[in-house]
């Protein structure tokens, strides 16, 4: 299949390069030309502009930052839904306010043009791996024929409603991450001032009720104070906005959800935004007064 892609980032590159893997041919195009340099090392095409990536594709995929830049690519002049022929399948991947992705399916429906939202969990590690989790928004025809694409990305793959709805899964899912790391962090802390190994402490916990995946896989690196990013704290800051947002627009309250969003404010705020999420123990650290010497 000939597969347009646009935005070759950090989670973008290595999905378009899974692709090309899986016999499709694809065109990919991002604003930084080292990027789609790196696609055409994989096999692909490095296109010039967002219609050149477009021309001639049966499917254009898009993962970009927020979004602003969905709209310009989807909706702008020269953009998708301008230039992309009727009957093509758009699969937007970002991680986006669901009134976007609404917006977006709206507009295209006008063109006979399909699309989904379809945004992913599972971070670098997950892209390059092709093991994220996919939510899908949109309708179900267009999900079946996109589900070989999915499968060629991710390990866990689901329709979750109509246009919008992959995006309310996704900032449920973003607002029960950054929870879980906070609780984490307090945890460490707590285990630590009362003189207790917090590896140890950690262990037991991740082996009963309290256990997991976050547990499982970060307790070592943050107990290790090793904050590399996977996903960093700016983009978690972006994420739980959109879930506060979604929740004003449900008119329901999300009282630790905003608790949440404060403290991953609060991180980025501090300096750690390039850090990874689990960085919210420096957070939690220093609201208890307990800086440990940098690791």
């Amino acid at each position: 299949m000939k597969l347009g892609f646009i935005g070759l980032g950090v989670m973008g590159a290595p999905m378009a390069a899974h692709l090309v893997a899986a016999g499709h041919d694809v065109s990919g195009f991002d604003v930084t030309a080292a990027a789609g340099e790196k696609l055409q090392a994989a096999g692909g095409h490095a296109a010039t502009d967002v219609a050149d990536a477009v021309a001639g594709a049966a499917v254009v995929i898009t993962m970009l930052p927020n979004h602003p830049q969905v709209e310009a690519v989807a909706l702008g002049d020269g953009g998708v839904l301008a230039t992309a022929a009727p009957g093509t399948l758009l699969i937007d991947m970002s991680t986006i306010r669901p009134e976007t992705s609404i917006e977006v399916a709206n507009v295209a429906r006008d063109k006979k043009i399909r699309v989904l939202d379809a945004p992913v969990s599972g971070g670098q590690a997950g892209a390059e791996q092709a093991a994220l989790s996919i939510m899908v928004g949109g309708d179900a025809a267009d999900f079946e024929a996109a589900k070989p694409l999915f499968e060629a990305l991710g390990k866990t793959i689901a329709h979750v409603g109509p246009h919008g709805a992959g995006q309310v899964v996704k900032a449920a899912n973003q607002l029960v991450v950054g929870g879980i790391y906070g609780l984490v962090a307090e945890a460490i802390v707590l285990l630590e001032a009362s003189g207790v190994d917090a590896a140890t402490g950690l262990d037991v916990l991740a082996g009963g009720l309290a256990g997991s995946r976050i547990l499982e896989l970060k307790r070592k690196s943050m107990v290790g104070r090793q904050f590399a990013p996977g996903f960093r704290i700016d983009l978690h800051h972006k994420d739980m906005g959109i879930a506060l947002a979604a929740a004003r627009q449900a008119d329901v309250a999300l009282p630790l959800t905003g608790l949440v969003a404060q403290l991953v404010a609060a991180g980025r705020a501090m300096g750690y935004g390039s850090l990874d999420h689990s960085a919210l123990l420096k957070v939690v650290e220093q609201l208890s007064g307990r800086v440990p010497a940098e690791v």
